[in-house]
C-alpha cells in the first residue's frame, strides 16, 4: 500500500466516476434518481442479519468533497472533461437518504439504504454505502448468532490480530459489540467507540518466568482487583490450574482479594473445564470465572454447552472477525427508479436470466408489523413510498412469489423500517452511542420469533410486496418480457 493517505472521495469504484462524468457531459447531472441498498442472502443461511455500520457511512457523507489532489489526479487519467472536473471541485452533497437504525433486524430484498437526489451524487456514492453497511452487517450477524449461542454468557470479541486490516479490527469490533458481545481485546474500539476493552494474558507471561506458579504470583501482586490466569501453556489439570489455586492461595487471599477467571486456550474444553470447576470450587473459589477460547464459533459454542461445558465467558476471535464461514455480506445497490421533469416518479427494474436477480421497482418503503399481544413480528411489507399501512383495518399480506398464499393480519401495529438521515444533503439524524445501539439490537431482536432465529433450516420470514408495488413489478415484468400485448 502507498505512504500517501488513503482518501474516501477515491474510495470508489472507477466506473461510478465515469458513469458520472457521462451523466454530467449528457445534460444529466441534476436529474432525479433513486436507489435502493438491499441484501439478497442472509449469511450462514440464518433466519435474519442485522443492520450495522451507519454511522461509519454518515460520517464518510458528511466528510465527502473533492480536494485539488483529488481533481489533479482525475485531470491526470485524461477521460474526465473539464466541466465534470469543475462539477467535482464545487461537490456539494444535496441527496436525500433514509436507511434502517443500526441494530434492527433485516431481511433479504427489502431497502436497508435508500438515496434520492441527482444522478451524479447518488452513484458516485455507492461504494463507500456498500462497504459501511456490508461490512459491519456481516460482524454484527455473525456475533449475534454466537452470542445467541452462548445463551446469556459473556462472548468477548479477541480478533483484532487476524482482522482484514486496521478498519476492519476497529470497525469489526464496534459491529461485534452492536450484535451482542460484551467488548473487544481491541483498545482503539475502545477509544473509537466505548467498545469495553478486555483481556487476560498471553502464554509469553508465562514462559518469561523461571515457573508457571512465578508467573500467576507476579500478575496476582500487579492486577489484584482484575486477576485473570491463562492456565494451558504448559498443562491444564496437573500443572496450570494447581498453580492458579496456588496463587490464589498465597497472594490474592492475604490481601483480601478474590480471583476474576481462569483461561483455557486449547484442548478438549469440556472435558478441561469441568475438572476445573470442580478443582475450583473444591479449592473455596466458585466465583472464578472459566474462560474458554480457541478458534471458536457459534458451533462449537453450541456444542459445548450441550455436552455440559462449565465456562462462564467466551472468548471469539479470527471466526467471529472474518466471519469465516460465509465472509460475504453481498448487500448490493441498485437503481429502483427516477424522476422526469413534471416531478414524476418513473419505476426502473433490473432483469436477469438469473430470477433472484431481478429488482423491485419503485420509490419504496418497507413496514413491520408487530403483534400487538405479543410483541413479535409478523412480517415485513414493502409498499410504494406513498403508501401507508392503515393499523385500524385488517391487512392482507401475501406471498409476492406464491401469491395463493395469503394471511389477513389484524391487531397489528405497523412501523416504518427506515428512518430520515439526510434532506437535501442536511444531516438530519442523531446517531444513537454503542451502548444504546447494543441495547436496541437486543430489543429488536427479542421480537424475532425463536424459529426464526434458528442456525439450522430456520423458519422462513415473510417480506411480502403491497398489492400497488406487486401490480407496478409485475405489469413491468410483462412489458419487459413481452408478455404484454
Amino acid at each position: 500500500m502507498s505512504e500517501k493517505e488513503i482518501k474516501l472521495s477515491m474510495l470508489t469504484d472507477l466506473y461510478e466516476l465515469t458513469m458520472a462524468n457521462g451523466f454530467y457531459e449528457a445534460g444529466m447531472a441534476d436529474q432525479i434518481a433513486c436507489f435502493d441498498m438491499f441484501f439478497r442472502r442472509v449469511p450462514d443461511n440464518g433466519g435474519f442479519a442485522l443492520m450495522a455500520g451507519l454511522k461509519q457511512m454518515i460520517d464518510y457523507l458528511q466528510q465527502l468533497h473533492f480536494d485539488k489532489e483529488d481533481i489533479a489526479f482525475l485531470k491526470s487519467k485524461g477521460y474526465f472533461s473539464e466541466g465534470f472536473l469543475n462539477y467535482l471541485k464545487n461537490f456539494q452533497f444535496a441527496c436525500d437518504v433514509w436507511a434502517v437504525p443500526e441494530g434492527t433486524p433485516i431481511f433479504p430484498k427489502e431497502p436497508i439504504v435508500t438515496v434520492r437526489g441527482p444522478i451524479v451524487q447518488a452513484a458516485i456514492i455507492e461504494t463507500m454505502v456498500l462497504l459501511c453497511i456490508n461490512h459491519q452487517s456481516l460482524i454484527a450477524t455473525k456475533a449475534n448468532r454466537i452470542a445467541r449461542a452462548a445463551q446469556e454468557r459473556v462472548v468477548m470479541e479477541f480478533g483484532a490480530r487476524r482482522a482484514q486490516g486496521v478498519d476492519a479490527a476497529v470497525n469489526g469490533a464496534r459491529a461485534a459489540y452492536i450484535g451482542g458481545c460484551a467488548g473487544s481485546s481491541c483498545v482503539a474500539a475502545d477509544v473509537a467507540f466505548g467498545v469495553p476493552a478486555l483481556g487476560t494474558m498471553a502464554h509469553s507471561w508465562v514462559q518469561m518466568f523461571d515457573s508457571e506458579y512465578e508467573a500467576f504470583c507476579t500478575y496476582a501482586r500487579l492486577c489484584p482487583e482484575n486477576c485473570g490466569l491463562l492456565v494451558d501453556t504448559y498443562n491444564t489439570l496437573k500443572s496450570g490450574v494447581p498453580n492458579a489455586i496456588r496463587c490464589f492461595d498465597d497472594v490474592l487471599k492475604p490481601m483480601g482479594c478474590r480471583p476474576k477467571s481462569i483461561r483455557i486456550d486449547s484442548g478438549d474444553i469440556t472435558y478441561l473445564s469441568k475438572h476445573a470447576r470442580r478443582m475450583l470450587d473444591d479449592a473455596g473459589y466458585p466465583d472464578c470465572k472459566i474462560i474458554a477460547s480457541n478458534s471458536l464459533d457459534e458451533y462449537i459454542i453450541r456444542d459445548l454447552l450441550i455436552e455440559g461445558a462449565k465456562v462462564d465467558l467466551f472468548g471469539v476471535g479470527e471466526r467471529l472477525i472474518t466471519a469465516a464461514s460465509d465472509p460475504v455480506f453481498g448487500g448490493v445497490y441498485k437503481l429502483c427508479a427516477t424522476e422526469n421533469q413534471q416531478g414524476e416518479l418513473i419505476p426502473k427494474v433490473k432483469f436477469s436470466d438469473n430470477v433472484g436477480k431481478i429488482t423491485i421497482p419503485g420509490f419504496k418503503r418497507s413496514w413491520r408489523l408487530f403483534d400487538k399481544d405479543s410483541g413479535k413480528a409478523i412480517a415485513d411489507v414493502i409498499t410504494m413510498h406513498d403508501e401507508k399501512i392503515d393499523e385500524t383495518k385488517p391487512y392482507e399480506i401475501f406471498d409476492p412469489d406464491h401469491t395463493w398464499k395469503r394471511k389477513t393480519v389484524t391487531n397489528f401495529i405497523a412501523r416504518s423500517l427506515c428512518v430520515p438521515v439526510y434532506k437535501q444533503g442536511k444531516l438530519v439524524y442523531n446517531s444513537p452511542d454503542e451502548t444504546q445501539i447494543r441495547r436496541y439490537c437486543a430489543e429488536q431482536v427479542d421480537t424475532i420469533w425463536d424459529e426464526v432465529q434458528r442456525f439450522e433450516n430456520p423458519h422462513t420470514y415473510y417480506v411480502d410486496l403491497s398489492q400497488k408495488l406487486w401490480d407496478c413489478r409485475d405489469q413491468m415484468i410483462k412489458e419487459y418480457t413481452g408478455l404484454k400485448k
